[in-house]
């Protein structure tokens, strides 16, 4: 044991002093003092990129809109090449017809939103009196218009003030205003160059990579194109069958500005993910609430049985031939985009999700399913209900062994 002890404090101080013969300096290795300096340009370099990156989101945000934006546009570009238009122009007139009907679409909905507004105001006494009749029969109580007509007097003053704080904010309105009008431009004229060009900005990367990775990425590539395209295309479709059926059933009901309603619910439900449709119909009932009661409740009853008709009979049908994406698969990417990227991400989630799985489709090998009542599709559609695979399972754990001849075996019995 006492020489075991030797040993190691002779192993201890000669670790020590091989320790101050590094720290002396002279005897550093030749790696030491460019391992410091590698390390050094590392840090260095990534905090130059992260902070590059960080300054150029905004940038990186507008090229991402104007690709997606490229995707979506280049099938009809396409369309109108393979018929002699020259690329430039056929793109051209696609970017016109986009901005002119979102141009038209705009107008319509200002237009609605101030003559709606106006109304409010000029009705506004009728609302109080009428909502002052329904509190007192409601919940009988004593209350006038004129208590009502005093309190707006006594806040008078805080209107007065709020209305000079919004009119002090006319500039930074009118900047925001531009900034959104510069951002639109940069998005137009990145997209026009991507679809006018894809050919030869395609060759162009192509030229960096061999081959077999110019096949993966045209691949990849062309699915893009394919099921982007095919989303918004679909979207438009719904949203012009929902636009068409609503505008019909609000100028049966008379509501105001049925048209503005009915393209402001096409569009809105279509293209927003999740919470569209309620966003769509929200609006229209409204106002048909503040129109009329009955016909609030004629305009709800419309929008459930719309959406029964269009989740089970107009959606699967157009998807089927557009974009084949599983609504839990659907629901999941709008939530990882939103989380990600915002109300943006959640818009192009679902076309990058539909990439996504068509990439791994084309390029993942698919085995053969082994039998099994669990993934009988017979025995499912059969049991049905949210426990079909649970009682498939208790099946299969209590399945019984195939019946025999009891007499087999044995002589017969006598009579």
């Amino acid at each position: 044991m006492t020489d075991v002890g030797v040993e190691d404090a002779n192993q201890a101080e000669s670790s020590v002093g091989t320790l101050a013969e590094l720290m002396t300096g002279n005897q550093l290795p030749k790696w030491f003092w460019r391992a410091i300096l590698g390390i050094a340009f590392s840090v260095a370099a990534f905090m130059v990129v992260t902070g590059s990156l960080a300054k150029l989101e905004g940038l990186i945000r507008l090229l991402a809109v104007a690709m997606f934006l490229s995707f979506a546009v280049e099938p009809a570009v396409n369309f109108l090449a393979n018929r002699g238009w020259r690329r430039g122009r056929a793109t051209l007139a696609c970017f016109v017809l986009i901005f002119g009907v979102g141009g038209i679409f705009v107008a319509i909905m200002v237009g609605l939103v101030i003559t709606q507004t106006a109304e409010l105001v000029r009705n506004a006494p009728s609302y109080i009196n009428e909502a002052t009749t329904w509190v007192n029969n409601t919940f009988n109580t004593e209350l006038t218009s004129d208590k009502l007509d005093s309190a707006l007097v006594n806040y008078q003053d805080d209107l007065t003030a709020l209305a000079t704080g919004m009119g002090g904010r006319v500039l930074t309105v009118t900047g925001s205003a531009l900034g959104v009008v510069f951002q639109m431009f940069t998005v137009f004229l990145f997209s026009y160059y991507m679809i006018s060009q894809a050919p030869q900005m395609r060759r162009n990367v192509c030229s960096f990579l061999p081959a077999a990775r110019q096949e993966i990425v045209l691949r990849l590539w062309e699915l893009s194109v394919e099921k982007t395209g095919g989303w918004v295309f679909s979207r438009l479709l719904l949203a012009s069958v929902s636009a068409a059926s609503s505008w019909i059933v609000f100028e049966i009901l008379n509501l105001p500005s049925p048209l503005a309603l009915a393209l402001w619910m096409g569009l809105v439900s279509q293209f927003i993910p999740v919470i569209g449709t309620y966003l769509g119909g929200a609006l229209p009932l409204l106002l048909a609430l503040l129109n009329d009661p009955i016909d609030a409740v004629w305009v709800l009853v419309w929008i459930l049985v719309y959406q029964q008709i269009e989740n089970y009979l107009l959606s699967p049908r157009i998807t089927a031939h557009t974009m084949d994406l599983h609504p839990a698969v659907a629901f999941g990417a709008a939530l990882a985009g939103a989380s990600l990227f915002g109300a943006m991400g959640a818009i192009f989630a679902l076309p990058a999700a539909a990439v996504i799985q068509a990439f791994i489709t084309s390029y993942l090998h698919r085995h053969d399913v082994i039998e099994s009542r669990l993934t009988d599709l017979e025995v499912i559609e059969e049991t049905g209900g949210p426990n079909a695979v649970y009682r498939a399972m208790r099946g299969l754990s209590r399945e019984e062994p195939p019946e025999t001849d009891s007499n087999q075996g044995q002589s017969p019995t006598p009579k």
